[in-house]
């Protein structure tokens, strides 16, 4: 089997182990300490970072775009066009490719390590099922802990923003505030919910099953880090093309006003 049929086999086998976790999940097998430092992890030591690079973000966004709306003398929707634009994607894919790039790379890492030095089996002789213990946690602590990081990285960008427009640009507060009001649907910020807690799961899922499957050593562990870092971006940027369509298409307009935002 070459790479890319290895690679593709790997990926199918993290929908597997995504598929066992529900199971788990149905069953009420939480580990629940594993859970709560998992989410230490993933939420509390990745917040600082996420809102430096929201409100940075939210800035230039607003440099770019600021100044060709004022030209078109349409500076009372450049508060709206920055609250759709981060609300629908900036934040989310900003923020997961944060957390790919430190949480998942730790996944696959630590896991890796477990791995090939035999703690893995040490953990099945012992009779702990390593789905319970370490699949599980980190895929209920990247569901929960993204999307509330997103909500925060949204609030941060937006304020950073504001403060842009209203000091380089010189757009009131005021018009700033009541075109994002205008412009922005509750539906818009669930949608953003939903697609970082796709995204948190997929990072858990790729970073934990790139780890259980590590073989080769120091080197083997390297090469499964990287691999895993990589497979979640591709994985992120996929899912929110589909989700994308999903929830701004056709299908989330009845979904949104079935659910009455």
């Amino acid at each position: 089997m070459g790479g890319l049929g290895r690679w593709v086999y790997k990926l199918l086998q993290s929908l597997v182990l995504g598929g066992q976790v529900v199971v788990r999940l149905l069953r009420g097998k939480i580990h629940r300490r594993n859970t709560l430092e998992q989410m230490s992890a993933v939420g509390t030591e990745s917040l600082i970072i996420a809102l430096i690079t929201a409100a940075f973000v939210g800035g230039v966004f607003t440099i770019q775009v600021a100044k060709e709306f004022i030209n078109f003398g349409a500076q009372q929707a450049i508060g709206g066009v920055l609250a759709i634009a981060l609300a629908r994607e900036l934040t989310p894919v900003l923020t997961a490719v944060i957390v790919a790039g430190r949480v998942g790379a730790a996944f696959a890492a630590e896991i890796g390590t477990m791995t090939v030095t035999e703690q893995i089996d040490a953990l099945r002789m012992l009779g702990s099922d390593p789905v319970d213990y370490l699949a599980t946690p980190r895929v209920v602590a990247c569901v929960l802990m993204l999307p509330l990081l997103t909500a925060l990285a949204f609030v941060t960008g937006y304020t950073g923003a504001l403060l842009v427009s209203e000091g380089l640009f010189g757009i009131t507060r005021q018009v700033f505030l009541d075109s994002g009001q205008t412009f922005l649907k509750p539906w818009d910020l669930v949608a953003s919910l939903v697609k970082a807690g796709v995204f948190g799961a997929a990072i858990a899922l790729i970073g934990t099953h790139w780890g259980l499957a590590t073989t080769g050593g120091a080197k083997g562990v390297g090469q499964a880090t990287t691999s895993a870092v990589v497979t979640a971006l591709l994985a992120i940027f996929a899912s929110n093309f589909f989700l994308s369509w999903l929830l701004f298409g056709d299908i989330g307009a009845i979904a949104a006003q079935s659910l009455g935002f």
